[in-house]
């Protein structure tokens, strides 16, 4: 069992890093096309690696709550487990997304090259407060365009059935533009945790919550309200690994 799953997880490896090379190269060609052209073209490297990840490895998804998304602009506030999600939200949300993410990403070759050719948003950390200023002024414009605005509270991939420690970035960002966020939940570290090569079957849960208003809450208050309804509604998708944790904790 142990080598199926070893076996299966390189053959998605190999897809995904051939898809990648010819993808990096296409975004080029893509360049001078208008902006929903070039982001939808370059998202379907999304949808070939997620197909590949439910066909070769076995993970499925379902997704709760897309009625919660409003048809206005939105600030995202996903939990993140795995690099699955990141792919997975390109192709799912029915407006172009913005990522906030560490600049570095961008030099590597190939990936890299593919979403500079888009309207994300990297920030340099070392700069501090200037770097969150700058998160504002492209979140504004980004916001202004029509695109929805994503980041992870946690800022880093947290193991499974774990909370990392909610920055307040994004409730800034929400507060700042007088703009809803709308929370999420999501298991994908169950099959494709982080830091591990192999991948597991099974099935990923992206739940949606209902649009929280940064009306009257500054940030902190707000960024927990966001906390409150992920870390609640993860114990409500993944139960057995919850229950667990929280009898080792009682």
């Amino acid at each position: 069992m142990r080598i199926n799953l070893f076996l299966r997880s390189v053959l998605f490896t190999l897809v995904m890093t051939v898809a990648t090379v010819v993808w990096s190269i296409a975004c080029i060609l893509f360049a001078p096309f208008p902006y929903a052209k070039r982001y939808y073209l370059t998202s379907r490297w999304n949808v070939l690696v997620i197909w590949a990840a439910r066909v070769i490895c076995g993970i499925r998804y379902q997704v709760k709550g897309m009625e919660n998304l409003p048809d206005a602009p939105v600030i995202l506030l996903s939990k993140h487990q795995s690099a699955w999600e990141t792919i997975f939200y390109l192709i799912i949300m029915p407006r172009p997304l913005v990522f906030v993410f560490k600049k570095e990403l961008t030099y590597i070759p190939f990936f890299g090259w593919g979403i500079a050719l888009l309207r994300m948003i990297p920030i340099d950390r070392s700069k501090g407060r200037d770097a969150f200023a700058q998160v504002v002024v492209q979140g504004r414009k980004r916001l202004a365009d029509g695109q929805w605005v994503i980041m992870f509270p946690e800022g880093t991939r947290i193991p499974v059935g774990q909370t990392g420690k909610y920055k307040h970035g994004g409730s800034r960002l929400a507060v700042e533009t007088n703009t809803v966020v709308v929370p999420i939940a999501v298991n994908a570290g169950e099959c494709w945790p982080k830091g591990s090569f192999i991948k597991t079957p099974g099935m990923i849960t992206v739940s949606i919550g209902k649009p929280i208003s940064p009306e009257g809450l500054d940030p902190a208050q707000l960024s927990q309200r966001v906390e409150n309804w992920i870390e609640s509604e993860m114990r409500v998708i993944s139960p057995a690994v919850y229950a667990a944790v929280d009898k080792t904790r009682n």
